[in-house]
């Protein structure tokens, strides 16, 4: 859903976590002059987070990463367990850590550097609640570099690349062949030239490769494709 001015269509509905008051207070700030966003709550910790969730029923929540008593990435995996979970936009003032990392690989639909330019928070808030993935090609390679760095090098059975290998066998070959090419970091219109085919069906594969794989968004069937060693 993105909601626009004039259609009657119901604002995007925002929970802020962070446990600074002044970075909730600039956000609240700036997401309060947007008439498609409305900031419905506001929570401190990640203790605080499925209680409002409860309360608040938000379409997308903006959630920092480091906080006290229970962080960020706690807080997201444990919402993405859920059924009917909303959107998570990940806060942090790193942008390739193993934090982030961990927070995209429980269901994260993308993060924010919290010095990200006001009209680019909002668009990501939109894009997220509309279920597109927030992170450009050019971010999804820098992240999965990382990946990459960070695999473990040694002798012995992984069994993050047994899991993978596992999901990846029961696609088809153009479904393996689009998976690859969305762990490539490409863009829909990328895939499309590079296989020949329209992006309205490259889109409608990626759709089947999230039901198949049970994965919630392009950048995990990225990490999926790594941690299978394919790319």
């Amino acid at each position: 859903m993105t909601p626009d001015a004039g259609t009657g269509a119901e604002p995007v509905r925002v929970l802020i976590v962070d446990d600074d008051a002044l970075v909730r207070a600039g956000l609240s700030m700036i997401l309060g002059g947007v008439p498609d966003v409305r900031v419905v709550g506001e929570a401190s910790d990640g203790a605080e987070v499925p209680a409002a969730v409860e309360a608040y029923a938000p379409d997308v929540v903006l959630m920092d990463i480091r906080m006290p008593r229970v962080d960020g990435l706690t807080a997201t995996e444990t919402l993405r367990a859920s059924p009917r979970s909303p959107e998570v936009l990940v806060l942090t003032t790193f942008d390739a850590d193993d934090q982030v990392l961990r927070a995209l690989r429980a269901g994260a639909a993308g993060f924010l550097l919290k010095d990200t330019p006001p009209a680019e928070i909002v668009q990501a808030i939109r894009r997220v609640a509309a279920g597109e993935a927030t992170l450009s090609p050019a971010v999804t390679r820098k992240l999965i570099t990382h990946v990459t760095a960070a695999a473990p090098t040694g002798v012995g059975r992984d069994p993050r690349r047994d899991r993978a290998l596992r999901l990846l066998d029961g696609l088809s070959e153009r479904e393996r062949e689009v998976a690859v090419a969305v762990g490539q970091g490409r863009s829909n219109a990328e895939i499309a030239a590079e296989l020949f085919m329209s992006v309205a069906t490259v889109k409608a594969y990626v759709s089947r490769l999230l039901t198949k794989l049970d994965l919630n968004n392009r950048v995990q069937v990225a990490l999926l494709v790594h941690d299978a060693g394919l790319v």
